[in-house]
Parts: C-alpha cells; structure tokens; sequence
C-alpha cells in the first residue's frame, strides 16, 4: 500500500473513567398512601432478574411470588433486528408490567422440634427457560420449591346439544330426525328448533333406537392464561435456616446453604441431597462462625464460593474432593492492629456476596461496607467503599435495638463497572469501581430518587497499585442525621435491590413497595 511505511499511528489515550450516572425514577409497585399502614405478609423479602432482563420476580413475607415482565421492548414491533430496521430508537428504559403471581409458600409447623417455619421466600433464583415456559426456584427457611409458570390456553365446552331454556340437569335428548338442512343453533351449540323429550316414568326410546347423538366437544380459543405449577419439592435436608440457593452454570445442579452446611441438588431430583460443605464442630461449644451466604460461580460449574460471619469468602472447587471442607483460596482482611471492638466481629459478618458477570470479582456486604475481590488476589479487597460510615457513632443504639443484625444485600452492573447496596432511610448506595472512578452515588427509594442529595466532598481515589485504600464520605455525627444533614429512619431500611443484567437499571424493595429507577 502507498506509503503505509510512512504512517505513524498515535498512541490512543488512555480512558478515563466513566462518567457518574444520572439516575432517574421509572416505575413503582405497590405504592403506598400517605400515612397508609404497611401489613407484615406485603413485605418484599426477595427480588430476582432473570437472565435477560426481561422478567423480574419478587418474593414477599406471606409467601407469595409476584412476576413482572418487560414490555418497553414489545411495544414498538418486536425484535430489536425490526427496529433497527424501522430505524427506531431503541434507547428506552426498561418498562415492567404485573404478570402473574401464585403461593409459593404455606406457614408450617415442625411437629418434633416444637417450631413454626413461616411463609417467608428468603431467596428467588431464575433457572433456564425451555418452550416458553419459565422456570423458578423459591425458599423459605425450610423448604426448596422448583416452579414452572407458563401460558396456557382457556378451553371451553361447546356444541353442547342443550337447551339453555330447560333446567334438567341431565340434558337432552335430540329428536330422532336426522335432516342434513343446516339449523340456526345457539351460542352454546343447542339447536332452538329442535325438542328435547325429557326422561320420565312412561319414557320409552323410539323403535330403532336415536340414530345421532351429538357429544359435548372440548375447544381452546384464543384466550390464555398463566398458570404456575409447583413441579417439585426439596425438603427435610437443612436443620437451620436456609440462607441462600445458587444455579449451577450446568443448568442441572444447585446448592442450598444454611447456617453450617452447603447441599448439592439435582434439579431433577427431590428426594436426596449430598453435603459439600460442612462446618458444624463435633462440640457445638467450639463453634466459631456461620455460613452466611453462598453462590456457584458465574461460568465455571465446578466452582462455588460461601461468606462466613467472621468476614471471610472461601473459594471451593468441586473437583478437589467429595466433601468441600478445605477450600482452595480465603479471602479475608486483615484487622487493622488496635481497632478492635464488642462490634467488631459483628459488623464483620458478611450477609450477601454476588460474582460479577465474567466472574473475576466478588462483591461482598458486610454491615458497614461493601468489598471487592478478585479472585486471583487473596491478599485483600482491590477496593472497599464505606456505605454509611456516619453510622459508626451510633453502634451501641443499633446493638440495642437489633438493626446491627440486619442483613443487606448488594449487586453489580452488567458491565461490571458499578456497585450498589442499600441503606437505612429507604436509601441505596451506588459506587464506581472502575480504576480511578470517584462515582458515589446516595439514592433514596421514592419518586424523587435524588431530594435527599446535597454537594458532597467527591470521593478519595484510589491509587494505581493494588493497595487498599478506605474510599466514603463522613457526614455529620449529629445524633440522628446522616452524611447528607438529613434525619435517618432505622425502621426503614432497603435491604434488596437487584440490578439489571444488560442495562442500567435498579429494583428496589423499600417495605412493600417495588420501585424501579434507570439512568
């Protein structure tokens, strides 16, 4: 090529990080009136996206399963190949609609331990679609139940040969004349000039006998409707609560977690489990820490990682052994010498961990922070992000009142760039993790995401190498006010949230209200 020799191509400057997100308010469910009183079996306990996004489930404190689907996408002519055909900007935000719902779960009562296990759906997890159907897992503190929801058309009963003027129970019988003349007939297939001789004492059939009779016919039409059917049940396999259940990238296993053991299941099978994780000490006395939460790696089926109360991940392979008591990475931070305290090992306690989508990193919450790991470092978090570090005060009141035991989720963006986590005062948390990103984010879980927001101090960034360095923004230590000035609520605290899988978009639990947001 003529003087290809010659160019010189320029070095391409290095990204910066992206920039913050603008998040604004896109959907709520369940909203609540002023003043309204919220009742204990409406409150979201679960929230769950599938895969692709278009379908999110949510689980409530009564037991039930609430679906909603995705409906921005269908409502301009289907596939995104049309729209880009029709040159249609297919830059909208995710839009959901009520679907269905159904009772997952029934309170029980555990006859030979005197213990009452409550309706509540501690977890939901999306399994693989297959013919249109979809397909759910769903637990309370007991009991796995795998459900398959799918449309299913409405049949009716017609051609009936009744006449709907005659009250006898047993129907008709149709005259014996077999005329080929076609016959106005009724909405339900009666025929209004035909007699009906109804049966009774001095009943006798015609000579020969009726020569057609005309059966009822089963139809579909065009209507359907949705119908969730339980297809199997995983029980009697965890004396603790269940904490957490995990698909298996396989699309045949998944693992159930509780306090001091981790199950391995067969989608297909209901009635045997085995044990891969066992922690429980053969003197109860020596126990020193608690599963708390558990999820199979993203793309490796053989792999799995479990949280513990003493703020420490394990990485276990599958491969390496039948029973899993010797994991194959720990991922812990070391305490810093002198900042021990009561609390210290009870905000230590991890209670949600989630992989990123390519499963390099693990996001970790504990009570005060959230953690990111990578996976091939050990040594410590690549970043960790204060979440409401003005809270550290107040301690001893959150002890007193239980709220330090309080379990908050977390999640990542699709791309990985993004963190997010909730807070007290319907408030949720948004962080930048991408190098060099100063992105913290204080949302609060209304139609006006961004009225508790006040100019802050922008957050420290971090350095270039892998050192840790303690990223947040300390507020006022009033009593009773957080970062921003304003007033917190411990009553009123977001603990799940879910982020879309493809887009920029949250759902968020905040009591019994769904609200979704998008940026």
């Amino acid at each position: 090529m003529d003087g290809g020799a010659d160019e010189v191509v320029a070095p391409a400057a290095p990204a910066g990080p992206p920039h913050p997100l603008d998040w604004k308010f896109s959907q709520v469910f369940g909203e609540r009136a002023a003043g309204e009183e919220v009742q204990e079996v409406d409150i979201i306990s679960a929230i769950e996206f599938d895969k692709s996004g278009d379908h999110l489930a949510t689980g409530d404190r009564g037991g039930r399963v609430v679906l909603f689907e995705r409906t921005d996408a269908k409502d301009h002519g289907g596939s995104r190949r049309d729209l880009e055909s029709m040159d249609y900007s297919i830059g909208r935000h995710p839009e959901f609609r009520y679907k269905t719902e159904f009772q997952s779960h029934e309170p029980e009562f555990d006859y030979l331990k005197s213990l009452e296990i409550e309706e509540k759906i501690n977890k939901i997890r999306w399994c693989q679609t297959a013919n249109s159907a979809l397909f759910l897992l769903s637990t309370n503190d007991k009991t796995i139940k795998f459900w398959k929801v799918q449309e299913k058309k409405v049949k009716k009963i017609a051609e009936m040969n009744v006449d709907p003027s005659k009250n006898m129970g047993n129907g008709c019988i149709a005259s014996s004349s077999n005329s080929n003349s076609p016959r106005p007939s009724l909405s339900n297939g009666g025929s209004p000039d035909r007699s009906c001789n109804y049966p009774s004492n001095d009943f006798s059939f015609p000579p020969g006998g009726i020569p057609s009779l005309r059966l009822p016919v089963v139809v579909s039409n065009h209507e359907s409707s949705l119908v969730a059917r339980c297809r199997r049940v995983y029980a009697h396999a965890h004396d603790y609560h269940i904490n957490s259940i995990s698909n298996n990238s396989d699309g045949e296993t998944f693992i159930s977690a509780d306090d001091l053991r981790i199950n391995l299941w067969n989608l297909e099978i209901s009635n045997q489990s085995f044990n891969i994780v066992d922690v429980k000490p053969a003197n109860m006395e020596d126990l020193t820490e608690v599963i708390t939460s558990a999820e199979f790696h993203p793309t490796h089926c053989n792999m799995l990682a479990y949280s513990s109360s003493k703020g420490s991940i394990r990485l276990v392979d599958l491969r390496q052994s039948a029973l899993c008591d010797s994991h194959s990475k720990l991922f812990e931070e070391q305490e810093a010498p002198g900042s021990r305290s009561f609390f210290t090992e009870i905000i230590a306690s991890i209670s949600d961990i989630k992989f990123g989508n390519d499963g390099r990193y693990i996001l970790s919450r504990d009570y005060m922070t959230l953690k990111l790991w990578d996976i091939n470092m050990d040594s410590g978090p690549v970043a960790t992000f204060q979440v409401h570090e003005y809270l550290r005060p107040k301690l001893c009141d959150l002890y007193e009142n239980d709220s330090i035991f309080d379990k908050f989720e977390c999640c990542l963006s699709g791309d990985g760039l993004r963190v997010a986590t909730g807070s007290y005062s319907n408030l949720f948390r948004v962080f930048g993790c991408a190098p060099g990103s100063a992105e913290a984010t204080t949302l609060e879980a209304s139609k006006n995401p961004m009225r508790r927001q006040v100019p802050t101090p922008s957050r420290p960034s971090r350095s270039l190498g892998n050192s840790i360095t303690r990223i947040g923004r300390r507020g006022a230590e009033t009593p009773g006010v957080d970062a921003n000035g304003n007033s917190f609520d411990f009553t009123t605290k977001l603990l799940h949230l879910a982020w879309h899988p493809t887009e920029n978009s949250i759902a968020c639990a905040a009591a019994n209200s769904l609200y979704m947001y998008y940026a």
